[in-house]
């Protein structure tokens, strides 16, 4: 039986049921592939339900307030995601009268659409035969045929594409490019892969070389970088708040936060009382404490985020404040959005 076949046949046997595998709308499954980039499934599908149920079509979506959506991403990471969402949506109701192109070419056009998405789109909802390649099918495919390019590198994607072209099930390829994922996710796992019951564990280079462990090779991870965050939660005595929106092209941008005081290290009282009496309303100051003696560390790709959070309450009224109510509308990092849930005021 050949390899496309096998696999094939595992996945009629151990797919998952998942919500977007009962529709061919490139809609919801353009949604489904967006909000699972870099998202577990089981992570993703309530976001998934989310979005259907806010943003029925593509109109909907394309209709929708930037804040709306940032909102309901709320929690997924990697915001740029739901930007670049929100302006596809705008693009296929604007310069596409609200259809999806039909073709792997008009797909890849689209923001925020690369290889991997126009393959799975024109594969799941036109039976275009374009393999698709993602950590799953890398993982797969060098294991199962030895290989130790990096999939990272160029030559190593430029690779490893003409490889699942070659090996890929052109007749049914909607459920082949969906198999092969699954069986990355689930047979072909990361860390404990199921070697011993895999249907292709004869044909397996990694198993026979003993090298399933070491493959698929990445390239070296960008060196991690710490930042020191201390959140200045602003109260007065009628219970209203400063929130400032995120610009530039930096993490969370367009979201909310407190106002925000980097540094270079941990941040003793003194720093921040500093920084606080150089501030409008620091004249005002009743009392300063730190919320979190423990920083919280948030842990992002490239970045550690040594996270504190001070209360400063004030003795006057804050002039255009927000109720404190009222924060929990906008749309604001997860790590904001926890501290909210604990803080009593």
């Amino acid at each position: 039986m050949h390899f496309s076949e096998k696999v094939l046949k595992w996945y009629s046997e151990n797919k998952r049921e998942l919500p977007w595998r009962n529709t061919r709308d490139p809609y919801k499954i353009w949604l489904s592939e967006i909000i699972l980039q870099q998202t577990r499934v089981v992570q993703g599908t309530p976001y998934y339900f989310k979005f259907v149920e806010a943003f029925p079509t593509v109109y909907d979506l394309a209709n929708a307030s930037e804040e709306k959506v940032l909102k309901l991403w709320q929690g997924l990471g990697y915001y740029s995601r739901a930007r670049n969402l929100h302006a596809t949506a705008k693009m296929v109701v604007a310069d596409f009268e609200g259809e999806f192109p039909t073709s792997y070419e008009g797909l890849k056009k689209l923001k925020g659409v690369g290889d991997y998405t126009a393959s799975a789109i024109a594969s799941i909802c036109f039976d275009i035969p374009e393999p698709v390649v993602d950590g799953n099918v890398y993982r797969v495919l060098s294991r199962y045929f030895g290989v130790a390019l990096p999939i990272n590198s160029t030559k190593g994607a430029k690779y490893f594409k003409e490889l699942a072209r070659e090996v890929m099930n052109k007749d049914n390829i909607r459920d082949y490019n969906q198999g092969i994922m699954e069986f990355g996710a689930i047979q072909c796992a990361p860390k404990k892969p199921y070697c011993l019951l895999c249907p292709l564990n004869h044909g397996c280079v990694a198993l026979k070389e003993n090298k399933v462990q070491e493959l698929p090779v990445k390239l070296g991870k960008v060196k991690l970088k710490h930042r020191y965050f201390n959140y200045l939660v602003v109260l007065d005595s009628n219970q209203n708040t400063l929130m400032e929106k995120r610009t530039g092209k930096g993490i969370w941008q367009n979201l909310y936060q407190f106002p925000l005081f980097e540094t270079e290290g941990a941040a003793s009282e003194d720093m921040i009382l500093k920084e606080v009496k150089q501030s409008t309303y620091g004249k005002h100051l009743d009392s300063l404490t730190l919320f979190n003696e423990t920083a919280v560390i948030h842990k992002l790709s490239h970045q550690h985020l040594h996270t504190q959070f001070w209360i400063l309450r004030l003795s006057e009224e804050i002039k255009g404040g927000i109720p404190w109510k009222d924060i929990s509308t906008f749309a604001v990092p997860v790590l904001i959005a926890d501290f909210i849930k604990t803080f009593k005021i």
